[in-house]
């Protein structure tokens, strides 16, 4: 099973609770075919770089997750299938993100000139 992040975002126009089954839905698709959630996360609406299909702004959808490689296929297939998806992005990840660790200085750093 290989890593996976996958992008999409939803119009805007559609409800809360629309936005919400569709997320659901598209999950079901791709733990269908074997799918493992790592992480999906909602980001909300933004305003997008550029209008696409007449829309301005739109719903940003997350998802991180390790599946076989027949699950990309079948989940952006589904993407293209709905209406309310405007954009979406697959991409494969070679090794597993690590969040960024915070910057830790010291006083012996600043006085020693590593700067």
């Amino acid at each position: 099973m290989e890593l996976y992040e996958s992008l999409f975002i939803i119009r805007a126009s559609v409800s809360d609770q629309e936005t919400t089954a569709l997320i659901e839905k598209m999950k079901a698709v791709a733990e269908k075919t074997g799918a493992q959630f790592i992480k999906s996360e909602n980001w909300g609406k933004k305003k997008l770089a550029y209008e696409v299909k007449r829309e301005r702004k739109g719903t940003y959808v997350y998802f991180y997750f390790r599946a076989p490689n027949i699950t990309v296929g079948e989940l952006e297939r589904s993407y293209r299938l709905e209406d309310s998806i405007i954009k979406f992005l697959t991409v494969h990840l070679k090794k597993e993100l690590v969040p960024p660790r915070p910057l830790e200085t010291s006083s012996e750093e600043f006085a020693g000139g590593r700067i």
